[in-house]
């Protein structure tokens, strides 16, 4: 069985020794001086921080600055093949105005006619050169065949040609003072004037020896 008196010292040097524990710097409230070193940064890096997130803003609103001019001038300048279009759309309508145009005034035209005038405009409509002809004559002097279009092309320029020759011919029919209907000297007296005034084509070759 242990001694009191000697349990009784130890008792009393334990609670004697243990000391009451202090609380340590930094813990509970985190009022320490550390604590507000590492929660608070120097005013220069905020500074730096600001500035950098300011031209960040600027360079980002610059460059949709930049998309929106872009597109500005996309829509302001479209691409050559709609530019292309659109002008060939403008020349087609352009041109479908003239047509019609045209056909009022022939309207118009045709019915202020007598009815003689209306009767000589039908032949005159009616009329045309053989194709087969034609093309038997551009085959002659070309030495190659042709296509069906350039032979329609040089019937209806054959029918201009020899109106023109009419006109004249009724003119020098009417200086000479005869009377319709139209002779050979009026036919040859005609051509012979669009020659001088060099409406008709020289069928001569000229031998040009200096140039």
């Amino acid at each position: 069985m242990a001694d009191p008196a000697r349990v009784k010292p130890n008792a009393g040097f334990s609670e004697v020794s243990a000391p009451a524990e202090r609380p340590k710097q930094g813990e509970g409230s985190g009022e320490g001086p550390g604590s507000a070193s590492t929660s608070s940064e120097p005013p220069a890096a905020q500074t730096a921080k600001k500035e950098e997130g300011k031209t960040r803003s600027a360079e980002d609103a610059a460059a949709a600055a930049g998309e929106e001019e872009e597109e500005g001038s996309s829509s302001l300048h479209p691409p050559a093949a709609k530019k292309l279009k659109v002008e060939h759309d403008k020349k087609k309508e352009k041109k479908q105005k003239v047509d019609e145009d045209e056909i009022q005034k022939m309207q118009v035209l045709v019915s202020s006619f007598s009815e003689e005038q209306l009767n000589r405009y039908e032949m005159y409509r009616r009329s045309a050169f053989p194709k087969a002809a034609i093309k038997r004559l551009i085959q002659s002097i070309t030495g190659s065949s042709v296509s069906q279009n350039v032979v329609i092309a040089m019937s209806g320029i054959s029918k201009v040609f020899a109106g023109e020759i009419v006109e004249e011919a009724l003119d020098v029919c009417e200086k000479w003072g005869d009377t319709p209907p139209l002779q050979p000297k009026h036919m040859r007296e005609a051509v012979r004037r669009l020659k001088s005034r060099e409406q008709v084509p020289n069928t001569k070759h000229k031998h040009i020896l200096f140039h």
